[in-house]
């Protein structure tokens, strides 16, 4: 049955290199299943592999001019699926450390900035009562001077989500510093 798939698979390379694209859809659903299985093991996270997978496959059939041998196709397709992980990761890593740094930035120029109307420990207190991207994006936007669009770029997500997170941020510090702990 191994060597029936594999050779299936090289034909269908070989046929999607000449721009036969049926054969590339028959590619994708052969081994779309294993690529997926292999960005979900590694993320932990099925609906961003699935989102990562997809992203590949366009990687996948552009190069597949370069691929010198049909028969070294899927370890060859699971290293760019390997290499769009890792971006990913790096990303949220990224994105992890952007949110900390500028979090703890946000608490003390947010006291700074409260000096004369918030006791300086209980805007500490609410500041430190958000989570790190909601303190992140409160620094960028209102400490740094950034538009929504600006600070979307600067922290990697759309700028719906800047917007939420401010609508939320701001809620949750009016609620600590009006002192209705709800």
């Amino acid at each position: 049955m191994r060597n029936k798939e594999r050779a299936l698979e090289a034909y269908l390379v070989a046929a999607s290199r000449g721009g036969d694209t049926r054969a590339m859809d028959g590619l994708v659903r052969l081994r779309g299943p294993r690529l997926r299985a292999h960005a979900a093991r590694l993320l932990g996270d099925g609906e961003v592999a699935q989102d990562i997978v997809q992203e590949a496959w366009a990687d996948i059939l552009r190069g597949l001019h370069g691929l010198r041998d049909e028969r070294a196709f899927l370890p060859w397709a699971l290293q760019i699926v390997s290499r769009r992980v890792a971006r990913e990761i790096a990303g949220r890593q990224r994105q992890r450390r952007l949110a900390e740094e500028y979090g703890a930035e946000a608490e003390d120029r947010l006291e700074d900035l409260a000096g004369n109307t918030f006791d300086a420990g209980k805007v500490r207190q609410a500041v430190n009562g958000l989570p790190a991207d909601h303190k992140a994006t409160i620094a960028l936007f209102y400490l740094e001077d950034m538009t929504v669009a600006e600070v979307a770029v600067a922290l990697d997500v759309p700028p719906g989500t800047v917007k939420t997170r401010l609508m939320h941020a701001r809620a949750k510090l009016r609620r600590a510093l009006e002192g209705d702990g709800k």
